[in-house]
């Protein structure tokens, strides 16, 4: 039986400390620092890539699956709007404010308590517990650096805002550069051939163009036209207009194949910033899931990306907060929603068979 008080005073005290030391995404070494060496101070050994910091369960078998139980410890920069200091934790009619405190401090010390707590009971599992850096802005020093350096994941279980329920699919990521280019020219003069003309149709083609393929839980493959640039002055026909596309795969689609079908669709020449950032799922029928379920909890699919996009294995995301008060001014988390989390996460994995 978990001592939930306890946990939640002590993971309470270690979100105090994490908010008071900034840690924009790509400048985490201090946050890093530190806990580092408040893990080892409880008597936890830690490995340390960059700015990601694990620790692995000291009964560590290596013919049982493992659990990583994931969350992150940079954030963005603090918004405009700010009535409070984002560096400054303030504690006020059960709210816990500070930067970083929803999205996603709560997660990361209430898994961490979950780790401490259940990595001294006998499981059917090994448990690591991952505190990962860059989620923010997808970077390549992240979770993405450090699996391969850990033992084969059989289950992920990430630490972001989502009020406790499992989502158990996550939409994709992949970011297009699209330029059409034609001929410049005097604006008062029949010449040229204006290049945003040229690209016109194709931005009508992601307008409203729909993949075949919909998900069950995340729906359709969603695109978005979010930025287009072209010209140098009024009187010049733009030789170059370009577009920025953003794509919101599901799981019936590779980023790849995602690309392959645009490229036969449109005229302009596309570039794929990234095929890394794929859609994710876990089968709704995973040990894990049916668990959340008997609890009460209602598996949804998330629109929101997150450190699953790089796990090439089962993973759901589940933690303490709402996802609407991330990247917010006034960022704040219930200290009952820190409570409820440690409790929920015991009761889903102590005992757990997968």
């Amino acid at each position: 039986m978990i001592d939930t008080g306890y946990y939640t005073s002590e993971a309470l005290t270690l979100l105090h400390s994490l908010i008071g030391i900034p840690s924009i995404s790509r400048e985490e070494e201090a946050a890093a620092d530190f806990l580092q060496n408040y893990i080892e101070e409880t008597g936890i050994m830690t490995g340390r890539s960059g700015n990601n910091i694990w620790c692995i369960s000291p009964m560590f078998d290596i013919n049982k699956p493992t659990i990583l139980l994931n969350s992150h410890i940079d954030t963005v920069k603090p918004v405009s709007g700010w009535r409070k200091q984002p560096f400054t934790p303030k504690n006020e009619n059960g709210k816990l404010y500070g930067l970083g405190s929803n999205d996603a401090g709560a997660s990361l010390v209430s898994l961490f308590q979950v780790y401490r707590h259940l990595s001294m009971t006998t499981q059917s599992y090994n448990l690591i517990f991952l505190a990962s850096c860059e989620e923010e802005v997808s970077g390549k020093n992240g979770i993405e650096s450090v699996l391969p350096q850990l033992p084969p994941i059989a289950l992920g279980v990430v630490g972001e805002p989502t009020e406790m329920q499992p989502a158990i699919a996550e939409k994709g990521l992949m970011v297009l550069d699209v330029t059409a280019r034609g001929k410049s020219g005097h604006a008062a003069r029949n010449e040229g051939e204006n290049a945003i003309y040229k690209l016109l149709p194709d931005i009508e083609w992601f307008r409203t163009y729909k993949f075949p393929k919909e998900s069950p839980i995340l729906g359709p493959v969603k695109m978005s036209v979010t930025q287009i640039n072209a010209g140098t002055q009024h009187n010049v026909i733009p030789d170059l207009c370009s577009i920025v596309v953003d794509i919101r795969s599901n799981e019936c689609y590779s980023n790849e194949e995602l690309f392959a079908e645009i490229c036969q669709h449109i005229q302009s020449e596309a570039k794929a910033r990234s095929f890394r950032l794929n859609s994710s799922s876990i089968p709704s029928d995973h040990p894990f899931v049916k668990r959340a379920i008997e609890l009460g909890k209602v598996p949804f699919g998330s629109p929101t990306l997150s450190d699953q996009a790089l796990m090439p294995f089962p993973s759901v995301k589940m933690g303490p907060g709402k996802s609407s008060r991330s990247h917010t001014a006034d960022e704040y988390i219930l200290v009952s929603e820190i409570e409820e989390a440690i409790s929920t996460y015991v009761q889903i994995l102590d005992g757990l068979k997968i």
